[in-house]
């Protein structure tokens, strides 16, 4: 297997995009939209805090084990990854 470093790279520009896409729209839209959606509520508690402050959170946690788990499957399909070593 040969290492395609234009592909490999173009593969991982693309991931990146998506995911700053995913970080920039929980980052920043979902608040400049909190203070409508505090008219509703969820538990008793405002809506726009559960999406903004708790929401948020979550999906950058996830989004980092998601990222990593697609980089690592374009590195080994290109060959780029580093060797594991089992013990």
């Amino acid at each position: 297997m040969t290492f395609d470093r234009v592909e490999h790279w173009r593969r991982t520009r693309n991931l990146m995009a998506l995911h700053l896409t995913i970080w920039f729209v929980f980052a920043f839209l979902v608040h400049w939209f909190a203070v409508p959606l505090n008219e509703a509520s969820f538990f008793g508690w405002p809506l726009g805090y559960y999406f903004a402050a708790q929401g948020s959170l979550i999906v950058f946690v996830i989004q980092l084990f998601v990222f990593n788990w697609q980089q690592h499957r374009i590195d080994l399909a290109y060959g780029a990854h580093e060797d594991e070593e089992l013990e």
